[in-house]
């Protein structure tokens, strides 16, 4: 990877030191190791589906190494909307191009790249310039992911970097209108090297990552929960990675009397995990297992029912969703994390400075 001239501007020690950097990092947790498994689901950044092509599924599509533009519906606190990504073209070894979709690989790195901000005291928030992101080195990444299950080389770790800091993702509404405030950019916006090694040689040199501006956004709102993060990083399928985040963010009111109805074509149309399927039935069976691996975990048991038309035809599935005792927990302990974090907010506006959470 080269050095890109879409430089940061220079950042002012504040902008590792500051309130709401402070609340991010700020988990409820009984002591480090409890702490070491947290991190933060994203409201509105986290609910769209960014990386729901699969390698394979480019491989099929490319052509003479080029992707279309991917454009792909989905719903956010029942409002249409679509996202429209352009793909990464990047030079192979050969010198040949092929454009990339960021997928899965990029999701991880995004994921731990976010850990390492919240939790190492690597990461940045720029209220001036409106500008988030984190400090890190290849290795401090490569080891975040290895002991989280998903060991990368340093070649793929850079080749995911370039993918996210090349690909460009728009948020409109659903009649293709752009949104207010929501501007076009890439998922990395700027990625630059801090010291003068060469990127790709040395794997303690140091790496800035500016966040995509809705990060920014939520860092800045506190539109962000606090979840199992190690838990959902230890997931075998990226669906299931998908369902822990998604439910950590809407069943807030998780209850040993409570439980969440979910539809197999809202899951279909909001995580676009389910499109390569050539058969719904085995698009089914993905979610089921999705499902399966979240027992135990997040959940206690996983009603199912099929609803069915003329002559049988299957039109829904729809999953009647107990949580587990150990999530319930999560979810109060994750209420009340954000109820104490607006409570410093108004804290500091009043003069008071201290961080309570921790």
């Amino acid at each position: 990877m080269k050095e890109q001239a879409n430089s940061i501007t220079p950042l002012a020690p504040t902008a590792f030191k500051n309130k709401q950097l402070d609340l991010f990092g700020a988990f409820l947790c009984n002591g480090p190791i409890e702490k070491d498994r947290l991190s933060n689901a994203l409201d509105l950044w986290d609910s769209i589906p960014r990386y729901s092509v699969s390698r394979r599924a480019m491989e099929k599509t490319r052509e003479n190494g080029i992707l279309p533009l991917l454009k792909i519906d989905f719903y956010y606190k029942g409002m249409a909307f679509k996202a429209v990504i352009r793909p990464a073209r990047i030079e192979e070894k050969d010198g040949t191009t092929k454009d990339y979709y960021p997928s899965a690989n990029e999701e991880l790195i995004e994921d731990a790249l976010r850990k390492i901000a919240a939790d190492q005291k690597s990461g940045f928030f720029d209220k001036k310039n409106y500008h988030s992101g984190v400090v890190f080195t290849l290795y401090m990444l490569r080891e975040e992911l290895k002991r989280r299950g998903h060991t990368r080389s340093y070649h793929e770790i850079i080749l995911s970097l370039d993918i996210l800091s090349l690909s460009i993702i728009d948020i409109r509404t659903a009649d293709d209108k752009e949104i207010k405030d929501i501007s076009r950019s890439n998922y990395f916006p700027s990625i630059s090297a801090v010291s003068r090694a060469k990127l790709a040689e040395d794997p303690n040199s140091k790496w800035l990552v500016q966040f995509h501006p809705l990060v920014t956004q939520a860092i800045d709102e506190l539109t962000y929960r606090q979840f199992n993060y190690a838990q959902m990083m230890g997931y075998r399928s990226q669906l299931a990675r998908w369902l822990h985040k998604q439910l950590s963010m809407k069943f807030t009111f998780a209850s040993i009397a409570t439980s969440f109805e979910i539809r197999y074509s809202t899951v279909r149309r909001d995580s676009g995990l389910l499109e390569g399927y050539g058969l719904e039935r085995k698009a089914i069976a993905a979610l089921d297992a999705a499902f399966n691996e979240l027992k135990g975990h997040v959940l206690m048991s996983v009603g199912k029912k099929e609803v069915l038309g003329v002559r049988g035809k299957l039109l829904e599935v729809v999953y009647t969703l107990s949580p587990s005792i150990e999530f319930v927990g999560q979810m109060k302990t994750a209420n009340k994390r954000k109820l104490l974090a607006k409570e410093q907010v108004i804290e500091t506006n009043t003069g008071k400075d201290d961080i309570i959470l921790r």
